[in-house]
């Protein structure tokens, strides 16, 4: 067991107004990132730190829960976690970097041949966003609506591009775990890490949040639509309405974002997936009402 513990730390958020989207033009535009919106949210309550090894852990362990990857019997791992001399397998086209392995989840981050023994205080990974909803059902929790991600993300902060302020690396300091060096072929680790870290590392947001943004992406509620911000109410938005099988919204990046190629480590940065799709840099918090 982590010092960490298995219990979820709470931090209660007052709501309010905010501006939700980006507005300084260094975004991706088909993904939909503005146009910059005033949005209103009812105070609600959101956990400090992502969903740990060791609280889905438990879990599992009063519900006998089987992910999805278990259930497939794979999931996707980044090439420069294997061995050199793993077997080949399926790569995701355009996006090489991700191979199929059978016998990757959530116990077996890197395939068969790891665990998480010593990673209980790591984000859970290779979950899919139905296995978060039931993980939210036993802990009477949701995961948050993409609006509350964001606010939350801020920090009372407006427009800037991360959860501390407007630049990547203040005074040379690494305030998030993403990849130094030259994706995907070299990483440095100069933050400190090269895969997952610890949900508490590095410095909270002033909300006392931690890593908004790297280290996992998180997913929300909120089904995927490029064209919602335009359409979006300005009170509480849930999302556009779509079928179950419809992708569904990840903020905040991971430790694989990289300027080169996803510079999606901000906090109005947006990307998706399927609700059935899992990897070892996707992972989530939950919120309930306050």
């Amino acid at each position: 067991m982590s010092p960490l513990g298995s219990e979820l730390v709470w931090v209660e958020l007052d709501g309010g107004k905010f501006l939700m989207g980006n507005g300084r033009g260094d975004g991706y535009e088909p993904d939909g990132e503005g146009p910059v919106h005033k949005v209103k949210l009812r105070p609600f309550a959101i956990t400090a730190y992502t969903v740990s090894n060791d609280q889905f852990a438990e879990f599992v362990q009063a519900t006998g829960h089987r992910t999805q990857a278990e259930e497939f019997g794979w999931s996707f791992v980044f090439t420069m976690f294997l061995p050199e001399d793993f077997e080949a397998t399926r790569a995701v086209q355009r996006a090489q970097w991700w191979r199929q392995v059978f016998g990757a989840d959530w116990r077996h981050p890197e395939g068969p041949q790891s665990d998480i023994s010593d990673r209980g205080d790591h984000p859970v990974v290779h979950v899919s966003w139905n296995d978060a909803g039931a993980y939210c059902e036993w802990v009477d929790a949701q995961l948050p609506t993409e609006a509350q991600w964001e606010y939350a993300a801020r920090g009372a902060l407006k427009g800037m591009a991360f959860p501390w302020g407007s630049q990547l690396e203040p005074d040379g300091e690494h305030r998030m775990n993403v990849f130094q060096g030259e994706f995907f072929e070299s990483n440095t680790c100069a933050d400190g890490f090269a895969g997952t870290a610890p949900v508490d590392s590095f410095e909270p947001n002033d909300f006392g949040l931690y890593q908004m943004t790297g280290n996992v992406w998180e997913m929300c509620s909120d089904a995927y639509n490029a064209d919602y911000y335009s359409v979006s109410p300005k009170s509480d938005p849930q999302g556009p309405l779509a079928p179950p099988e419809a992708p569904r919204v990840q903020r905040g990046g991971s430790y694989l974002c990289h300027d080169s190629y996803c510079r999606r480590y901000r906090v109005d940065a947006r990307s998706s997936n399927t609700p059935e799709s899992s990897s070892g840099n996707l992972g989530f918090r939950v919120v309930r009402a306050a």
